[in-house]
């Protein structure tokens, strides 16, 4: 009976967790961090960062 309340106490506690960050900047974080870094890149780094700004776009429009 103690494993099932403290299952059920762990979801009400994660749950409201992974509602605020599902769909804020913290999940979009890694395609902007690299499109960043590919940005710095002369020449071809603007082009190169359009998939990874199109996934952070996606996440976190």
């Amino acid at each position: 009976m103690k494993s099932t309340t403290i299952k059920a106490l762990k979801i009400l506690i994660a749950a409201p967790i992974i509602t605020a960050v599902a769909g804020c900047g913290v999940v979009a974080a890694p395609c902007r961090i690299v499109s960043a870094g590919l940005k710095m890149v002369p020449v071809v780094g603007h082009v190169a960062a359009v998939p990874t700004d199109a996934c952070a776009a996606v996440i976190d429009p």
